[in-house]
């Protein structure tokens, strides 16, 4: 009889916990490798779990909802579907154990010399270490929901809350009873959810955890920056007729699909390069713009169940077109596919949305903070068209698409963001013909 430790695993770099929510597999269960034990979320992405050994499940040490360090052993897998498990499973390994026991003895001396708070009364998500230290200084939850958060998705992390507390008297908040507070320095700003009735034959849907972090996110983004859109129109007839005669044999040569965001992804980063001001962001005091070094460009994709996920192809100003085009396939295939990794969704300088990819000619996208820009682009229509020539005018048929960037007006004036914008259409526009793919 082989038995076999489940263990859970590294997520990322920046992971250390990830949170059980759901079972696919129960105790007794009959398991095959790589085949989906259970699914687990971390405060970046979800994901499943697969098995690396085949057998039976004979024990799961965690409950659905429980947080679990990486590292520590989650279930037991035995080869004999009779195999028992021994009365003092090892549950961890002895380095991740330590800091287990030591994690739940600093939660036992909390909760002796605090208040519980009911964290299950917020929709928003918090770590076990954020709940700890807003335990220990005694943090309110209405305060907690307050913060504003620098995390994924808005998530306050540790540093959030370590920042909050010497302020927090210089703050105000104010709690409507059927809203949420936010707190902004020296400002009190109430926001009222409308009363929604309920008629017969409707619906209700509870929001998926994901769904949930997006709302989240849309509305303190919305918040945090004024948001401004400028639009441009671009021809970009030769772009189109470039990849319509190169993409054949760039797949065939490369083993890579030629679509067009990788096109649309180089114009950005040589833009950037020329308007460097836009690959910036805001701290949290609101005071100071910290300029990156590195080009990470986020690349919004749609997943099967709808929700929206946002992949980052890191330092894109030094990848060229194959480059790229590796990236962005491989990335779009696992966000489909539920693969990415958190490391993978965190760390985007500026963020592309296709819209084009349903039918729409352009749209009015909303920041992925901490960033304070975000382009759309439409779907690429054939349109009539003046044509000037040495001969005079002519009436053609061109490729013209909308570009639509939405930049945050705190940072990013009209100017700024319009050259920006007229630039990238440039080197769409001017796409060189005679280019090897």
């Amino acid at each position: 009889m082989a038995q076999f430790d489940l263990i859970m695993p590294k997520m990322g770099e920046s992971v250390a916990e990830a949170t059980i929510i759901k079972w696919v597999k129960n105790e007794g269960d009959s398991i095959k490798v790589d085949e989906t034990i259970l699914e687990i979320a971390t405060d970046k992405v979800d994901s499943e779990i697969p098995s690396p050994f085949e057998g039976t499940l004979v024990k799961k040490l965690f409950k659905e909802g429980d947080v679990v360090q990486v590292g520590a052993v989650i279930a037991q897998i035995s080869s004999e579907a009779s195999a028992k498990v021994s009365e003092t499973p090892k549950t961890t390994t002895p380095e991740v154990k330590k800091e287990v026991v030591v994690a739940e003895t600093k939660t036992a001396a909390v909760t002796t010399s605090h208040a519980n708070v009911d964290f299950s009364k917020s929709e928003k998500f918090y770590s076990p270490l954020v709940k700890n230290i807003a335990k220990e200084e005694g943090v309110t939850l209405v305060e907690l929901d307050g913060i504003k958060g620098s995390g994924q998705a808005g998530r306050v992390t540790k540093a959030d809350i370590l920042a909050y507390l010497p302020n927090r008297n210089k703050q105000s908040t104010t709690v409507q009873s059927n809203g949420a507070a936010k707190t902004s320095g020296s400002e009190t700003i109430s926001i009222n959810r409308p009363a929604v009735s309920v008629n017969a034959g409707d619906e209700i849907i509870e929001m998926d955890r994901m769904r949930k972090l997006i709302a989240d996110h849309m509305v303190m983004s919305k918040h945090v920056s004024p948001h401004v859109t400028s639009f441009v129109e671009a021809d970009v007839t030769d772009l189109v007729m470039w990849r319509e005669k190169n993409k054949k044999e760039f797949e065939k040569r490369e083993g890579e699909k030629l679509t067009y965001t990788p096109l649309f992804i180089e114009a950005v980063v040589k833009a950037i390069r020329d308007f460097p001001m836009i690959n910036v962001s805001v701290d949290q005091t609101g005071t100071k713009i910290i300029k990156r070094k590195n080009i990470n460009i986020g690349m919004a994709a749609a997943l099967p169940s709808g929700n929206l996920i946002v992949p980052v192809i890191r330092n894109a100003d030094g990848l060229n077109l194959l480059g790229i085009t590796k990236h962005v396939n491989d990335l779009a295939a696992r966000a489909r596919a539920n693969k990415l990794l958190p490391d993978e969704i965190q760390g985007g300088t500026f963020t592309i949305s296709n819209v084009g990819n349903f039918g729409n000619i352009m749209g009015t996208p909303i920041i992925n903070q901490p960033q304070v820009a975000i382009l759309a682009v439409g779907s690429i229509k054939k349109k009539p068209a003046v044509i000037e020539t040495p001969q005079g005018d002519l009436i053609g048929i061109r490729h013209f698409m909308f570009l639509s960037l939405s930049y945050d007006h705190r940072v990013v004036d009209g100017s700024l963001g319009g050259s920006f914008l007229r630039k990238i259409a440039d080197y769409l526009e001017q796409w060189d013909v005679n280019r090897t793919a």
